[in-house]
């Protein structure tokens, strides 16, 4: 049997620094494909010929598979070893990025961003568990997740540009193509410098995988075809309904299973139970703010692909200088305090972008409350993440890493989905062209706010005041 890295706080056989750089760059890559196709949305529409409502499926193809599976990925770098799901999901994702760029139907784009989103599903919580089991709790792991929490920025900030400029001088499709050359170097570094931790006796819970998927999937196609359709359709609600009793099915199923991919141990703690419910409301809500900002600069300002991805740095070098200072931060105002802050000023910033109409400037209506997202993002990811984790048991670090990715993706494709319909239901009314576009797109960041409000909420009464309490 290989000695787990669980074992120790760093396996003899590697240093902490190749080991951080390969968890960082893969994760880097996987924040990398959601962003790089923000940019080239409109140019993906136009040339598969989405509509508005479909092409939010982009983002939530990915978004689903990779949240509902995420839990059975970290439940399977527990049984089977966390650096062989790790390289596993790096070949799926690769392949599938490849598939993605050489699409030539909706269809097809859309099934090879779902299978990417199971590799990254199987990728992604084998970065987390990894850097749980590699860098003990305290300054050393904060730290090393601030950089896991700047890495966020960088891959926006990267992948916005990028897009950006491909969609602009090349193809949006030669933003997955950069896939391969990155896929293939991270799984050669994995197989020399990360050992194997140590395989445990487990079944899957499957039922619970398939009911956590479907249900989610269900909730966001019946959000985005009551959008489509007006709530004029029986089969939008059949499918609310059916997403409703799938993912109470999914609670049920956890309490009753004897090894559980969701152990309902990890709400016991109001911290936790905080985090995940916020992470939920506050990735609904950023999700839409990157989905409908590239609309608002594209359709109503008349930016380019490539001028709107530059137009996105006073959000994303903000997010990054913010998560860079997480570390020092949080030793000095605490990790409540700090994540209660950082999502004050994103709620700040999200109510000022939502006075947007179509004679809002870029600088004063656009960039300016950007500059509060982004510092506000930046400062509330890594504090998540370590509220996410805080106190669990090391054979429960899998678990908790894939929940807490889990509700990062499904609060994304969720919101956008709810976002979608506010959007859809601001479209009435005397306005046309410019105009009305930007009254919808007015609507959505405003019910993007209420949520960052919840998320404030719920964050001062489940984190910050009993921690004052106590």
């Amino acid at each position: 049997m290989n000695t787990s890295t669980a074992a120790l706080p760093l396996d003899a056989r590697t240093s902490q620094a190749p080991v951080l750089a390969i968890i960082l760059i893969s994760y880097l890559m996987i924040v990398l494909d959601i962003s790089i196709v923000i940019t080239g949305l409109p140019k993906i529409r136009d040339s598969l010929h989405f509509s508005t409502a479909e092409l939010s499926w982009v983002q939530n193809a990915y978004t689903l598979a990779f949240g509902g599976l995420l839990l059975l990925g970290a439940r399977a770098g527990d049984i089977l070893g966390r650096r062989r799901m790790f390289i596993a999901g790096l070949g799926l994702f690769t392949v599938a990025s490849f598939s993605i760029g050489i699409a030539q139907s909706p269809a097809w784009l859309l099934s090879a961003r779902a299978i990417q989103g199971v590799g990254a599903a199987i990728l992604a919580p084998s970065t987390l568990a990894l850097l749980s089991t590699n860098f003990a709790e305290g300054q050393e792991r904060t730290r090393a997740i601030g950089y896991y929490g700047a890495t966020a920025g960088i891959g926006a900030s990267l992948g916005l540009v990028l897009g950006g400029i491909f969609a602009d001088a090349l193809s949006w499709r030669v933003g997955f193509f950069v896939n391969l050359p990155i896929g293939v170097a991270l799984m050669l570094g994995a197989r020399r410098y990360l050992t194997e931790t140590e395989r445990r006796p487990g079944r899957f819970d499957v039922a619970g995988a398939i009911s956590s998927t479907l249900g989610m999937t269900a909730l966001v196609y019946g959000l985005v075809r009551f959008a489509a359709t007006g709530g004029h359709d029986a089969l939008a609600f059949t499918a609310l309904a059916a997403g409703v009793l799938l993912l109470a099915y999914l609670v049920f199923n956890e309490w009753r299973a004897p090894q559980p991919i969701m152990p309902l141990r990890l709400f016991a703690s109001r911290e936790r139970a905080g985090a995940y419910a916020a992470r939920v409301l506050f990735l609904g809500a950023m999700v839409g703010f990157w989905f409908f900002t590239t609309q608002f600069m594209q359709g109503v300002l008349g930016f380019s692909p490539f001028a709107a991805g530059v137009a996105f740095l006073p959000t994303t070098l903000p997010n990054f200088a913010a998560a860079l200072a997480v570390p020092k931060l949080t030793q000095r105002f605490g990790n409540g305090r700090l994540l209660a802050g950082g999502l004050a000023l994103a709620l700040i910033g999200m109510a000022w972008l939502a006075q947007v109409s179509a004679d809002t400037s870029y600088l004063i209506g656009v960039a300016l409350p950007m500059v509060m997202i982004g510092i506000g993002q930046g400062a509330t990811l890594s504090p998540l993440t370590v509220a996410g984790i805080a106190g669990v048991a090391r054979e429960d670090a899998g678990a908790a890493s894939g929940l807490v990715n889990a509700a990062h993706q499904l609060g994304g494709s969720l919101g956008l989905g709810v976002l979608v319909v506010v959007f859809a239901a601001a479209g009435g009314g005397a306005l046309e062209g410019h105009a009305l576009l930007a009254h919808q797109i007015s609507a959505a960041f405003t019910a993007g706010a209420v949520m960052l409000a919840l998320a404030l909420v719920l964050v001062m009464l489940l984190i910050v005041l009993p921690r004052k309490a106590a």
